[in-house]
Order: C-alpha cells, then structure tokens, then sequence
C-alpha cells in the first residue's frame, strides 16, 4: 500500500524504544492510565536495546543487577553483576508478566517528529519493512538510549588497509566468530576491554593471547559477581522485601563510594592502587598500566567481577601495553616507543558516538529542532519543545535508577494536565542561565558529544548524578515558573503560581 494512502494512526503516548527504559516507561505508564491509548515503537526486529544489540564475548552490565534492575520487578538471579543473555530475558519477562507485548511494535523505526501547537500533537513519520507510516500522539517519550545502534566509535587508524588480519568493532561482533589460539589486540582500555578480555581466554574456544593496548589507563575495580548480602536478605525477608532491602542497601553503599572518592581522590587513588597491585603478579608496573591521570569517577570505574581481569593477567593469557599507535602493519600494530605488537585480530574498543532521541528528526512548529539548543529540566523534559520527554540515566550510578523516578514525574505531571484541562506543556529556561554539557564527563564519548547534545543548567535544571538528590527533588513540588501550560480550547497560558500539587 503506497504509503500516502495508509490510515494514520492516533494515540495518547508514544514511547519509543523497547530496552531497558522504554520497557520500564511502558510498565509506569500504562499502570498509571489504562484508559490512555499507548505504543511502544522499536526501530530494531527485537527487545532489549544495547542487550540485544552487542554479541561479543561476555558482553554483561557494569552494575548491579538489583540497582540496574527495576524496582517493581525482583531480580531472581544469583549473579548480581550479569551477561547479557540474562538481561535479555529478565526483560521479556517483565513485557510478559505485565502484558506489553500487544503495545511493542517491532521493525518501527521513527524517523522524524513535528509538534503543532495547533493541534497539540506530534506527527510520527515511521520506516516499517511494510512502507512508511505516519502516527500521532499528544506525548512522546523517548527511551532511546544515549549512543548510535549503528555505527561505533573508530578513529584514524594509518595503514588500517595493510594489516592482514581481522579489525573488528564490538558494536558489530560477527556472530559465532571464531578467534580460537589466534593472538588478540584489543585497542581500549574501558569496560569493553576489561570485559572482552577474560571472556576471549575462557573455554575451548580460548584466543592464545590477549593484549590490551591502552593509550591511557582506566580505574578497575574487583566486585563480587554474587552478591551474598541479597541472597542473604532474600531468605530472611523473602524475594520482593530482600529484593527492596538489597536494592535500597546498594544505592547508598554506591553513593558512598562514589562520594568519597570525589570527596577524597587522593586517598581513593591510594587505594584502588592498593588492591590492584595486590591482585597483580609480583613486581607488575602498577604506576604504569594503572595510574589514569585524572581522579577517579571523573570517568567511569570499570568493574572485573571477582576480579576475572586481574586473574587473566596473572595466569599470563593476557598483556597490557601502554602507549600510542603509530600504524598498523600488515602483521599487526607498530607503535610510537618502537615496539611492534603481533596480532591475527584487532578490536577496535574504542567507544561509542552518543546520540540521543535515535538521531530523529525533530521540528517544533515547522521549525527545526536544533538539541544543543535546549535545556534538560528535572532530568526529562527539555526547554522550548513541547509534550516530549526523554530518558537519561546515571553515568556514576545504573542507569535504571534515575528512568523509574523519572517515569514517576511523568505520569504525575500528565495526570495534573489532564485533571486541569491542558493539553500542551513547554518548560522555559532563563536565557542568562550559566550552562554546561549534560553529560559532564571526561570520557572521550562525552566530549565529542558536547555540539550535539543538551545542555544542564543550575537548581532543577541541574543533571544530578545522585538518586537520593533526584529522589527528593522529583518527589517534591510538581510545578513552578518554569512550566508554562496551554490548551487548545484556551490559547492563552494558564498561571500556575501557587498551586503546591505533589508528586
């Protein structure tokens, strides 16, 4: 059917996206109205977002499965700190036992959205493998992720098209590639790498050798795969009250140790490299291969769960080289210092390219969307476009934490608009507000996404990194000056000082 030709469709909400933050916002959403018509819209053939998406091996989350998991939803397994394939299935669960799948349109890529403020609506022009189609809602919420599902980070690399062997990116891991007693070089020192590397020396399918080459060192960190303080509240409070205590117990121990070591980088640097020499082989160049020059949470910690990547160095599989690329050659990498790294395989883990809302085209009122141009309130909305909300997690903390408080204030400022008879809602920042990027970070990913992304301001617009802070303020007041409420039945916007409605 020619697509000028197909019915549009019309709903309440659109969520799109069918990972871990969209299937949440669907579950909070549909709990909250029954009686509002709601769709979930995923571009790709499958759920589950980043833990559909990569394949390679040991692919797994840096946190903890009972932070990263969601609050209405218990985390059953023993392993806290979990591979991928558990992940994926915890998530069909939750769409199972909460009755999403009938809302989850699979193969329904979005590829641009208009607001009219005319009608109060969003015109959704989505690519099916059936032809183009065209959907609107009064809202939209955006559980897109952070990063292109198509396309990894790769820089320049000279003499990329002489090497002999195979250059992979784990975005695109070849399934069932086969890397048995073939040497490795892994380009990358973040959680990929840390996370590739003991999986690639695991089983009968093991590489022979495995070299990290970093251009700079990352804070690496053992933790328990098995977290023995869940399984013990679990059996003496049962799944759903262990589950709640554990879930409560790790964001506080998480806050903690994130903020004594911004609080005290000094002593914290002291002490990571304590308990990494101390897990290293005898005589290791710990100040080295493990010393990163900026204080620690400035980047991400990377987590090795029982301290799988301290163990592969020490029994000898793997290798780690710091220092710079010169060029590849055809029988691997030829580096600054003179040394010449040997290698069948080169993996590129070298990041992602951010890009929020999936790259969709966005234009308010004919006038296109330009996202460094606004900015983010309370975590989720974003200045000067209406009735669009996104989801950002926590770059120090899970990520889901912050999607299920935000999902919260959704539904709550939805329901005062509909109890109040408004249609439209836009926030407004102070033009003289002092700014800054909205992911505040030193990591490589972030700072080639500052042109491209929102940015954070002060006070509610402020991209708090703490859940006990965002639990307070989203918890607190629903309005104030910021938010500016019209209908279509009455144009002119509707004060909304002094109302002390509460989430």
């Amino acid at each position: 059917m020619n697509a000028s030709k197909q019915r549009t469709e019309e709903f309440d909400i659109v969520i799109i996206g069918a990972g871990i933050s969209g299937i949440g916002a669907a579950r909070y959403i549909v709990e909250a109205f029954p009686g509002k018509r709601v769709v979930v819209l995923e571009g790709r053939d499958n759920i589950g977002g980043t833990w559909d998406l990569f394949k390679y091996p040991g692919i797994r989350s840096d946190s903890d499965l009972h932070t990263f998991g969601y609050e209405f939803k218990p985390w059953k397994d023993r392993a806290a700190i979990a591979e991928a394939p558990k992940i994926r299935n915890y998530l069909q669960e939750t769409v199972e036992e909460n009755n999403l799948g009938g809302l989850i349109r699979l193969g329904h890529g979005v590829q641009r959205a208009e607001w009219s403020s005319a009608d109060a609506r969003w015109t959704i022009d989505v690519h099916t493998a059936d032809g183009d189609k065209t959907i609107t809602a009064n809202w939209i919420f955006a559980g897109t992720g952070y990063y292109r599902y198509d396309e990894g980070y790769t820089p320049h690399f000279e003499g990329r098209e002489d090497f002999g062997g195979d250059i992979i990116h784990p975005q695109h891991w070849p399934e069932g590639y086969d890397y048995s007693g073939k040497k490795v070089v892994v380009i990358g020192s973040g959680a990929t790498a840390v996370t590739l590397i003991p999986s690639m020396l695991t089983g009968e399918g093991a590489a022979a050798h495995v070299t990290m080459l970093q251009r700079t060192p990352t804070y690496v960190m053992p933790w328990p795969k098995v977290d023995s303080l869940a399984l013990l509240f679990t059996r003496l409070f049962g799944e759903r009250r262990g589950y709640a205590i554990t879930r409560f117990n790790n964001i506080w121990i998480d806050r903690g140790v994130v903020k004594s070591l911004r609080t005290f980088p000094r002593l914290g640097r002291a002490l990571i490299r304590r308990i990494n020499k101390k897990l290293l082989p005898e005589g290791y160049d710990v100040d080295t291969h493990f010393n990163p020059p900026y204080d620690p949470w400035d980047q991400r910690l990377c987590l090795s769960p029982d301290g799988d990547f301290f163990a592969a160095l020490r029994a000898g599989g793997a290798s780690i080289v710091t220092d710079r690329i010169s060029r590849f050659t055809e029988s691997g990498i030829q580096l600054e210092s003179g040394e010449h790294l040997d290698a069948d395989v080169i993996i590129t883990a070298t990041g992602l390219n951010v890009r929020l809302l999936g790259g969709i085209d966005l234009a308010v009122d004919g006038v296109p969307v330009n996202l460094a141009d606004s900015v983010v309130y309370r975590g989720t909305l974003l200045s000067g476009i209406p009735n669009l909300a996104i989801a950002i997690g926590y770059t120090t903390s899970s990520w889901t934490l912050k999607v299920g408080i935000l999902c919260r204030y959704f539904c709550n400022l939805v329901k005062h608009m509909d109890a109040f008879g408004y249609d439209r809602v836009v926030v407004e920042a102070d033009p003289g507000m002092e700014t800054r990027p909205v992911m505040d970070l030193s990591a490589g990913y972030a700072q080639r996404a500052r042109e491209s992304t929102p940015k954070q301001g002060t006070g509610l617009w402020q991209m708090s990194m703490s859940y006990p802070q965002d639990a307070k303020l989203l918890r607190g007041p629903l309005l104030d000056d910021a938010l500016r409420f019209s209908s279509t039945t009455d144009d002119s916007a509707r004060s909304t000082a002094g109302e002390a409605i509460r989430a």
